[in-house]
């Protein structure tokens, strides 16, 4: 034995790892439905990746993937099976092989993320088509350069199919699926929507849906003309507008236009439906006034069966009601329980004090600038090269005064360091601005919330009807069994409100238990805050 080995015992720094196995598994991906439809993708990388493993020797111990994964969803099946996999295998995983790096997540922080992880346990990333040695530092570094870029022409890639997509629909042209009721033929390379049986009994189901026929009825009486449809599906076309030959889709950011297929009833059937157009005497249509008692229709949903619930009046008692139009669901409430209940939900956001504001306010301004720490920085940068420049300038003058440069050299650098200053100062004045703006928005914001049921009940009708989409974008659901109102999204703003209300010591009766962390700004996916 050396006689320094004994002394080993009292080394720092961890052993060397035994040396790697040569057991990997293999990972395919395809990201477009039609890239799995054919299959051809999904054979080439399997192929490559098979042929990389067999010339290195290495031992496939497992095949995943295989399937049609969304690039924007990270949490794979396939994915998750074979990092449990490696994670846990009897048998050492020294490598994972992919065809590309876009191939095992195009979601570059995220792949970064699992990457090191994965590395700590000893198991190496190897895209067969981007050789790089991951185990050393600049290869490791190489891989995440190759993760991040991959990120991004996948962004670059999204926002072109987002533009192609909007210049199509603005020219009236359907470019998704076709929708339920219709087909579709090319003729001279130009897609043709054609109305189809199914269409025409859809028709008559707008009809019905007009005359107050509530939807399972319409699904009894369309399953009978023998055009069975879920309940889901029919529930979809009653809200489509596509229907009566207009076109709303994301890319259109919440406009509609009109489309050049055609259309299976008209717009007037269709606002008639939604309770926003009636018949007159004449024979004609004319706009529904809405009614000031019921802001709350189609806003509420059934908390049973998550139908849109209308208002009706008792005209003997001249009191308003809001009733689920389910056949035997009887979820029924009056309006003026309700407006009461709402009320109450509206309070547990409210700000009780002028303390409470202040500290809420303050809060609010925290997180802001802890949310936009980028920009502070910037600032902090900005106001360290005014420093900088004034540093010059001053040293500048020394010179000139020990005359050490002259007259002429001195206006020639002091007009330029000047001009300099004066950019980063306007710079900086613009970033300040963000602050001022931010302690206006900040006051409004907390005025708001301290008398919040107030602004809502003194609003006009369609200043309510605003209001609530505001503060709920997906409505809000009521259950007469257990007398709860409930959400599944609430404002940003209001949400961060109700948790540091409850944080600083706010409780009361009406503020919502949201069970989560005061820190997050929005509710995770699945909360569905109730308030009785």
């Amino acid at each position: 034995m050396n006689e320094l080995e004994i002394f080993n015992q009292f080394g720092k720094g961890e052993l060397i790892k035994a040396a790697r196995t040569g057991n990997c598994v293999i990972y395919t991906r395809v990201s477009t439905k039609e890239q799995a439809d054919n299959n051809m993708s999904l054979t080439t990388q399997k192929k490559a990746c098979i042929n990389f493993a067999e010339k290195n020797k290495f031992s496939i111990l497992g095949e995943f993937g295989g399937t049609y994964e969304s690039a924007k969803n990270d949490e794979r099946k396939e994915f998750n099976r074979m990092l449990s996999f490696v994670k846990k295998s009897k048998e050492k995983i020294s490598y994972i092989i992919v065809y590309s790096v876009d191939r095992f997540s195009r979601s570059g922080a995220n792949a970064i993320y699992i990457k090191e992880q994965l590395r700590n346990q000893g198991i190496h990333i190897v895209a067969v088509t981007q050789p790089t040695d991951s185990e050393s530092a600049s290869g490791s570094l190489q891989q995440n350069i190759q993760f991040i870029f991959s990120e991004y022409d996948n962004q670059v890639r999204r926002e072109k199919c987002i533009a192609g997509t909007r210049e199509a629909l603005l020219r009236g042209e359907w470019i998704q699926a076709t929708p339920w009721g219709y087909d579709s033929v090319r003729v001279n390379n130009k897609r043709i929507m054609t109305i189809n049986k199914k269409g025409e009994i859809l028709r008559k189901a707008f009809e019905w849906k007009a005359q107050g026929v509530t939807s399972t009825e319409i699904q009894e009486r369309m399953a009978k003309l023998g055009a069975k449809i879920p309940k889901q599906t029919l529930s979809h076309a009653l809200h489509n507008p596509f229907y009566c030959g207009l076109m709303s889709h994301n890319a259109l950011e919440g406009k509609v236009v009109q489309g050049t297929h055609p259309p299976l009833i008209s717009k007037e059937l269709f606002l008639q439906v939604h309770g926003i157009m009636t018949k007159d005497r004449s024979g004609g249509y004319k706009c529904k006034m809405e009614n000031e008692a019921i802001p709350l229709k189609n806003f509420l949903r059934c908390d049973h069966c998550g139908c849109r619930v209308p208002g009706y009046i008792v005209k003997k008692k001249n009191l308003w009601y809001y009733k689920c139009r389910t056949k035997g669901c009887g979820n029924n409430v009056s309006a003026k329980k309700l407006h009461e209940r709402f009320k109450n939900v509206l309070e547990g956001f409210a700000i009780s004090s002028d303390q409470w504001e202040q500290l809420v306010g303050d809060e609010f301004k925290g997180i802001y600038r802890k949310l936009n720490a980028e920009k502070e920085n910037e600032a902090s940068i900005l106001r360290r090269r005014i420093s900088e420049v004034q540093v010059k300038l001053d040293r500048l003058e020394e010179r000139f005064v020990m005359e050490e440069i002259s007259a002429e050299q001195y206006a020639k650098f002091q007009v330029k360091l000047k001009e300099e200053k004066a950019g980063i100062e306007k710079e900086l004045q613009t970033s300040a601005q963000t602050v001022s703006n931010l302690e206006i928005a900040v006051k409004n914001l907390t005025n708001f919330a301290r008398n919040i049921s107030v602004y809502w009940g003194s609003a006009g009708y369609y200043e309510k009807v605003q209001l609530q989409y505001l503060m709920f974008p997906e409505g809000i659901s009521y259950s007469k069994k257990t007398d709860e109102c409930r959400t599944k999204q609430i404002d940003p703003a209001l949400l961060t409100i109700a948790l540091l209300s409850q944080s600083l010591g706010n409780k009361k009766v009406g503020i919502p238990d949201l069970k989560i962390s005061y820190s997050d700004l929005v509710p995770r996916a699945g909360v569905e805050p109730a308030w009785k």
